[in-house]
């Protein structure tokens, strides 16, 4: 029997949800990632129905696991659990990331649809990375600056990229982009930092339940997506893009005193 989804996991998805057949959604989805970088969806019940809703608001980014049409089938493979780089193909939880992180420009746009729940867990939580770095910013504004270098961690395997945790482009705006499998590689001189990442994430962590059609579309510069293991045959949809319309980069920091940090020298 399927467990009973709680009403706090189904908060998160009332607070952020629009009608996709509503008159005007199309402009208060873009509105809403531009804004906030999460908006919650109902009604993709089929492949037809994501594919459809993915090619009106992204232009689709080939994935190594992905199909043809540029959707990922999101299930336990049975052949690639403890593989590095490959968690989100079996039933084992997977810790809060960024998707694509090894690449020097990672996809703007994830869009995630469940199809079918699983039996027992296979619960979602995404954290809002700006209340992370706000969080750390407060609190271990070190933990901040160190991760915010641009070699703070090497992301990827051969092919991957030096880059920080947190991004700070020229626009003044910041992104977020992390992993925490076999493919990150911390500096040393972050290494005594990460726990304090790992713990902000924790506090701001939501829980958000998918029930069959529910989705749900984030600005992947922004939150860090989640997973709890499951049990059963959940089937679930991902589509990664850029966005078919104007969206700054990540999101505006919360204004703090500045806090001096020695550079860090590449690994």
């Amino acid at each position: 029997m399927r467990h009973v989804i709680t009403r706090s996991a189904r908060d998160l998805f009332a607070a952020h949800y629009i009608n996709r057949r509503g008159q005007h959604a199309a402009r208060a989805i873009e509105e809403q990632i531009c804004e906030v970088g999460l908006v919650t969806l109902d009604g993709l019940d089929s492949r037809d129905a994501v594919l459809d809703f993915a090619s009106r608001h992204l232009s689709l980014i080939a994935h190594r696991d992905s199909e043809p049409d540029g959707l990922t089938i999101i299930h336990d493979t049975g052949r690639h659990a403890h593989q590095a780089g490959f968690g989100g193909l079996g039933r084992g939880a997977l810790n809060p990331h960024t998707h694509r992180s090894s690449l020097a420009v990672p996809p703007r746009l994830m869009l995630f649809a469940c199809i079918r729940p699983a039996e027992e867990g296979g619960l979602c939580l995404l954290t809002d990375g700006r209340a992370v770095h706000v969080d750390l910013q407060m609190s271990q504004p070190d933990a901040a600056a160190a991760l915010a270098e641009k070699h703070a961690a090497f992301f990827g395997s051969g092919d991957g990229v030096f880059a920080p945790v947190f991004d700070w482009p020229t626009e003044g705006r910041i992104s977020i982009r992390l992993r925490q499998d076999g493919l990150v590689r911390w500096h040393v001189f972050v290494q005594p930092y990460v726990p304090h990442l790992r713990a902000a994430i924790a506090r701001h962590q939501q829980p958000l339940a998918l029930d069959a059609g529910d989705g749900y579309l984030l600005d992947n510069h922004r939150w860090l997506h989640a997973c709890t293991h499951f049990r059963g045959q959940r089937r679930c949809y991902r589509a990664l893009g850029d966005p078919r319309f104007p969206l700054p980069s990540g999101f505006t920091p919360q204004q703090v005193a500045a806090v001096p940090f020695a550079p860090l020298e590449t690994c």
